[in-house]
This record gives structure tokens, C-alpha cells and sequence, in this order.
């Protein structure tokens, strides 16, 4: 009920952020024998959060504060909806303490190296050109776009030879269709055009001629890019950015002194396990650092990558603190 109750004012990637976060308070019941919400007291919520922050729930180990926090926060959520349904008790949310985050914390500091991200596209383009690797990498670094908005393109939205009025050459076009399960995160003002260059037109090209199932959604779109069964998952693109971006898989040496015999994130199904695995949001702060250090005005990146500047520089932004002086003394004429 909870989230249903969102669907009206949230996109389905929160929702489903939401509900992947309930699942451990979920587990947490589970293993306290606890099946009906008026047995739920301020104790257990307490005790869930030890229960948290100690690891348990995920087989992971300790939780970082930032995830802590996030879990509390879509807790105290769920519970102030079930004191409106008259679920809980009214004052029962209250009981939840969010910690404190010290400057920066809030913040995730991996990304994708500007390096690695061309030198993994090299690898691709010698090793599987047009493939749908390939392509999943090359719109994420090309565009900077989110995995909602790769996600929702069809093959009506790519213009690869440039004969759209308003631009000289190839680019996609990013459409909120909330209606049919491919909602940007911004909504109306996430859509827009993004020009991409002309060799990645090329290679798309390829991809939809030799690579791309002849298939179509469940709402009768043609997905850009998809699998023999449709348009693939927003975890389908997670788990192909843990893969592709492991230094094993393009044959290269472990730099965790790893045996790859032993490794465990040489599955496929456990590659996000691999210290060097990246994610779609990498590559996305990985294009922002990489616009950055070419001195791309802000105002360009912000309407490129549809994001405020206070969130690229706080979430986006990864260079450091001495290339930010040092690229800010070379608009000093007297430095």
C-alpha cells in the first residue's frame, strides 16, 4: 500500500529504491517473529537499527552511515503512511533517530575515472563493436544520462544521420513517458535532445542492424536497446556496467591481489562484489568530472545531464581539491 501510494508522485525508480530499502526491515521482522505491525514498539525499531548498522540483513558486513541513514529515512516514511491508515500508532515514526553526517559523508565518492571509462570503450570497440555492451556504456559516458532515460529510448528517438532540423548532426532523444513504464526523473523537464557524436552513431548503427532482437515492449514500443524478451530492467543495466568495468574481464591483472581461480566476483552474478566495479551512476559522475576538467561551462553541463549544479557538484563533481585551484588559476591573469 505504501507504495502504491507513491505512484502518483514519484517515478518507479524511487519506488523501487523505496522498496528495495524496506526489504531489510522486512528480513528484520522476519527474524524477530514479528507478524503484525501493532506488536511493532519504539524497542524493536531501536534494536533494528543495531541490527543494521552491525550488517545484518545483507551477509555484507558493517553498513556504511550513508546507507544507514537512507534506510532509517524510507522507515520513518513507511511508518508515518501506515499512522495515517491507522496502521501504527500516530507518534510511532518519531521514535527513529536519523544519525548525523559530518560534511561529505551523504556523499558516495566512487566513480568512473575519465581514463577507465575510454579505455574500457576502446576495449569494446575491438572486442565487441556494436554489441550491446558496447552501446550500454558508450550512450551512458557519451550523453552522461541516467539509466532511466538509456532505458526509455526507442528507435524512434535516435536521429543517427543528423536530419533533424535543429542539429547538424546524429542525437537521441530523451521523452517522459511516465504512461508506459519509461518516466524520466525530472519528468516534462527531463526531456530534451542530446547530440552524441558521429562514430557513436556508427556504432548504434551496427548494433540495430546486427545485434538488436527484433522486438517490442510490453506497451508496443521499440525499445533501443533490448533483449530477446523486450526492454531490459534498470538492474539489467546495473548488472552489465559490474561486469564490463572488472579489470579480469577485459583480461587484465587484479589490482586487489586477488586470485582470480578463487574470486568470487569472476561470477557473473556477483560481479558488483569486485572492488573495481563500477555502476551506471559512476559513469554518470565519472562524464561529469571528465566535462569539468575540460573547463565545459556549468551551465552546459547542468542542461546536458538535467541536474542542478548544487547536485553535480555535491553528488557529480569528483575532481580534486588541487586540479579545482589549479584550473580556476589558469582564468587568473595575474597567476
Amino acid at each position: 500500500m505504501f507504495i502504491d501510494a507513491m505512484q502518483d508522485e514519484h517515478a518507479q525508480s524511487t519506488r523501487d529504491a523505496e522498496e528495495y530499502r524496506l526489504n531489510a526491515f522486512i528480513e528484520f521482522c522476519e527474524d524477530e517473529g514479528i507478524e503484525n505491525l501493532n506488536d511493532l514498539t519504539g524497542r524493536h525499531l531501536f534494536k533494528f537499527r543495531i541490527w543494521r548498522r552491525e550488517g545484518q540483513g545483507d551477509g555484507r558486513g558493517p553498513v556504511k552511515l550513508v546507507t544507514l541513514k537512507g534506510q532509517l529515512a524510507t522507515l520513518r516514511r513507511f511508518l508515518r503512511f501506515c499512522a495515517n491508515i491507522d496502521a501504527v500508532p500516530p507518534e510511532l515514526y518519531e521514535q527513529i533517530s536519523l544519525p548525523a553526517m559530518k560534511n561529505g559523508e551523504a556523499v558516495s565518492e566512487t566513480t568512473l575515472d575519465p581514463e577507465r571509462a575510454i579505455e574500457i570503450l576502446d576495449y569494446l570497440e575491438n572486442a565487441e563493436p556494436g554489441s550491446m555492451n558496447h552501446i550500454v556504456l558508450l550512450l551512458l559516458w557519451e550523453t552522461g544520462a541516467r539509466t532511466g532515460a538509456i532505458r526509455g529510448l526507442d528507435l524512434q528517438d535516435v536521429d543517427l544521420d543528423g536530419s533533424h532540423p535543429r542539429f547538424s548532426g546524429p542525437a537521441v532523444h530523451f521523452v517522459h513517458r511516465p504512461d508506459e513504464g519509461t518516466p524520466l526523473k525530472n519528468q516534462e523537464k527531463g526531456s530534451r535532445w542530446n547530440r552524441i557524436s558521429e562514430k557513436a552513431a556508427r556504432y548504434i548503427e551496427d548494433y540495430i542492424e546486427y545485434h538488436r532482437p527484433d522486438v517490442t515492449d510490453d506497451n508496443g514500443r521499440e525499445p533501443l536497446i533490448a533483449t530477446e524478451y523486450g526492454r531490459p530492467s534498470g538492474n539489467t543495466y546495473r548488472r552489465t556496467l559490474y561486469r564490463i568495468t572488472r579489470p579480469c574481464w577485459r583480461g587484465e591483472e587484479c589490482p586487489h591481489d586477488r586470485d582470480i581461480e578463487d574470486c568470487e566476483a569472476t561470477d557473473l552474478h556477483h560481479a558488483s562484489k569486485c572492488p573495481s566495479a563500477r555502476s551506471p551512476h559512476d559513469v554518470r559522475s565519472g562524464r561529469v568530472t571528465y566535462y569539468r576538467r575540460e573547463d565545459v561551462p556549468r551551465r552546459i553541463v547542468k542542461d546536458r545531464l538535467n541536474a542542478s549544479e548544487d547536485i553535480l557538484d555535491r553528488h557529480y563533481d569528483r575532481r580534486s581539491d588541487r586540479e579545482q585551484a589549479e584550473q580556476r588559476s589558469n582564468h587568473l591573469p595575474d597567476i
